[in-house]
């Protein structure tokens, strides 16, 4: 009787909701249409009536990607000649010239080189400013010139670069150019493995494999895994690499969506290659997307401590869809969750503050969740480690020089001033933190902080108003407040800041392997790791094992 009255009851209701639905999706393709006839409408007669020629092409493009930029930072609209950049960006191999190249006011940045590619051949070094490729001399060249570098394998190119105030000449060859997902592993002691995971390519879940087989036949009894940085990429790289170290049909990530067919479950495939062996996991704020389903995942599932600091928080799931003539969107379509059902995504683009950023959920608001033996994980964004290390978390006067290039440009000045130092490790002295504010200074350096940028800011406006000259004396002095601080807050935080100024040092003679190999000796994080591996009590207390 219960079950015939409640199929008797519930199906007027689930009629009625359907009706509601249908009723509803009429209604958004009313106002998608709707929409979209008043904006042909105002396009054709800007574009008819606008007192000087317009150019419809480049207001169509401004007008999408200003929509998009509402939504979220990862729904992009690429137009034909961005679909040529965006696919010769992600093949992972690709004919090229092997560094990183920043653009920085206008100039053409050498960033970082990869040891025996095409830049490091021709002598270029980190901080180099490219100022002529072949014929194009850069200064007037105002469309994407790393697009110049680009070619056929073999092909020569002819550069112009500055260096110290000085420019040369040199020329490169092209070639092939593979980006490791495994740029480093080696053992750290006699008993560790450590694998540095850098991204989620292709070639991701390979590289990590032989890795561990590697470091297993070398003797390495657990492992350390290392994911600091890694800003993330194929979904399914992670899913497999998870699977390196848990058993078949384990599930590792859910993404959900208003739309169904995105809604989907992804589970390991595959015979592992170790349950049972001691893992911790490495990641900080720089952590994102992928590298957030690998730890997640493990944290979950009891099968790794993780140790750091909290992730970047990237959970949104994006699909690129093509267009018309050419074009394409890179869309949001749904979300990531970890196997206790928590949501990765930091901050909340649906809900904006006054000042239209996205919000981020109150620490005292997260939710809690378990892992699958009962320990208690909670979301509010991205993987809080199990074992938070302070010093993982970089101060914000740190990330200033960074974000500047105070600590990049003065890595440069060192190197040229100590050109011989081969694969000798320096130390920072007291007299070289001084050297570097120095340097600082001389250089002018500005910090740019969000209260120094909001300063400069109110004084901006000032001047609109005309209203700055009374208050020029009162600004001025809170600027030199705020630099004095600054100063101080570098004092405060010398000690991080002397470990990124040797970083970037290192990287220049000894390149990221080297960097690397310090660490295995030298990295805070990785010692941490150790000690808990040594301690068999406390690493299986943490994960109740």
């Amino acid at each position: 009787m219960y079950t015939l009255l409640k199929k008797r009851y519930i199906l007027p209701v689930v009629a009625s909701g359907f009706l509601f639905i249908g009723a509803s999706v009429k209604d958004d393709f009313f106002e998608i249409a709707k929409q979209i006839e008043i904006f042909t409408t105002l396009f054709k007669t800007v574009n008819m009536n606008y007192v000087d020629e317009t150019n419809p092409a480049e207001l169509m493009d401004r007008a999408i990607k200003s929509m998009l930029a509402d939504l979220d930072p990862y729904t992009v609209y690429f137009n034909e000649q961005d679909v040529v950049k965006f696919k010769i960006n992600n093949t992972g191999e690709y004919t090229g010239i092997g560094a990183i190249i920043t653009r920085r006011d206008g100039a053409l940045i050498i960033r970082e080189l990869y040891k025996n590619y095409p830049a490091d051949k021709a002598g270029l070094k980190s901080g180099d400013e490219i100022i002529q490729i072949g014929d194009v001399n850069l200064g007037d060249f105002k469309e994407d010139a790393g697009q110049l570098l680009k070619g056929a394998k073999n092909t020569k190119i002819n550069l112009k670069y500055k260096r110290q105030g000085k420019v040369y000449d040199t020329a490169l060859v092209l070639e092939e150019v593979e980006l490791k997902a495994v740029p480093f592993f080696s053992k750290v002691d006699a008993r560790t493995g450590y694998i540095v995971l850098s991204q989620f390519n292709r070639k991701a879940t390979l590289e990590t494999k032989e890795a561990l087989e590697q470091l297993k036949r070398d003797g390495a009894e657990r492992i350390i895994l290392d994911l600091r940085g890694n800003p993330g990429g194929l979904l399914a790289e992670a899913v497999n690499i998870c699977n390196l170290f848990v058993a078949k049909n384990e599930v590792i990530v859910t993404t959900k969506s208003k739309i169904d067919k995105h809604n989907n479950t992804y589970k390991t495939t595959r015979d592992p290659i170790d349950t049972e062996i001691p893992l911790v996991v490495l990641v900080d704020g720089r952590s994102a997307s992928a590298s957030e389903i690998v730890a997640g995942a493990l944290q979950d599932l009891d099968r790794a401590v993780i140790v750091g600091s909290r992730s970047f928080g990237k959970g949104l799931v994006q699909r690129p869809i093509d267009l018309t003539y050419g074009t394409q969107i890179k869309i949001t379509i749904s979300r990531y969750y970890t196997p206790s059902g928590r949501c990765i995504q930091a901050l909340d683009y649906a809900h904006k503050d006054v000042n239209g950023k996205a919000t981020r959920t109150d620490a005292a608001k997260y939710n809690a969740f378990k892992t699958r033996k009962g320990r208690p994980v909670y979301d509010g964004g991205g993987i809080l480690p199990d074992v938070e290390l302070a010093e993982t978390q970089m101060s914000p006067i740190a990330e200033a020089l960074v974000k500047n290039d105070g600590i990049f440009d003065y890595a440069t000045h060192y190197y040229f001033k100590h050109p011989n130092l081969g694969e000798k490790i320096p130390t920072i002295t007291d007299a070289d933190f001084a050297d570097f504010r120095q340097f600082l200074k001389k250089e002018k350096f500005e910090f740019n902080t969000e209260t120094e940028m909001a300063l400069k800011k109110t004084l901006e406006i000032a001047k609109k108003e005309k209203i700055d000259a009374g208050i020029t004396a009162e600004y001025q002095q809170l600027l030199t407040s705020l630099q004095k601080s600054e100063e101080t807050q570098m004092i405060q935080n010398q000690k991080e800041i002397k470990n990124l100024i040797l970083d970037e040092i290192i990287k220049r003679y000894q390149y990221k392997e080297g960097l690397y190999n310090y660490y295995t000796k030298n990295n805070s994080e990785i010692k941490k790791a150790i000690g808990i591996l040594d301690n068999a009590t406390e690493y299986k207390k943490i994960l109740k094992i």
